[in-house]
């Protein structure tokens, strides 16, 4: 008597076992199904990210060229050399710099006030700087011959050589 009563037991454990497969299943199912869109997210935000690297670097390079355009260090080799002026010695507080700015506004007033720099401006400026800048030093270009700094081959050593040659 114990047996058929154990039958429909083993029945119901059978069914809840295979409800348990199920179920087990069907979390599987949902976690892979939330794995793959994660891994979608993150495949699309890695493409997004990639892109908007690549477009920061090229406006990078785009940048530097023109940065490259407006580069004048390689004109520094034909300026002449200035001696640097001694900012240590003069410090730029509140008081000097108002005193300087009272200072730079008279001299200011004074060059427009000027007769000179009334009629003419540009003429008055390049005065100005003929009489104060220092007068550089250059070489004297070392003149050319007609025939562009080539020497010339002289006909008396052509006849020389001949007659060494002839005598040889």
């Amino acid at each position: 008597m114990g047996k058929p009563s154990s039958r429909p037991d083993s029945s119901s454990k059978a069914d809840k076992k295979f409800d348990k497969k199920v179920q087990f299943y069907a979390k599987v199912r949902d976690t892979v199904a939330s794995l793959t869109a994660k891994k979608d997210i993150t495949k699309r935000f890695s493409v997004f990210a990639n892109e908007l690297v690549y477009d920061q670097k090229k406006k990078l390079r785009s940048r530097q060229k023109k940065l490259k355009a407006y580069d004048l260090s390689a004109l520094s080799e034909f300026l002449p050399e200035l001696k640097a002026p001694r900012a240590n010695d003069f410090k730029l507080n509140c008081k000097s710099r108002q005193q300087l700015i009272l200072k730079e506004g008279k001299q200011l007033s004074a060059v427009l006030e000027h007769p000179a720099f009334q009629a003419d401006p540009l003429a008055a400026i390049h005065q100005h700087l003929q009489n104060t800048q220092p007068v550089l030093d250059e070489k004297p270009k070392k003149k050319k011959n007609q025939n562009g700094g080539r020497k010339k081959k002289s006909k008396k050593s052509k006849a020389l050589s001949s007659q060494q040659s002839m005598d040889i």
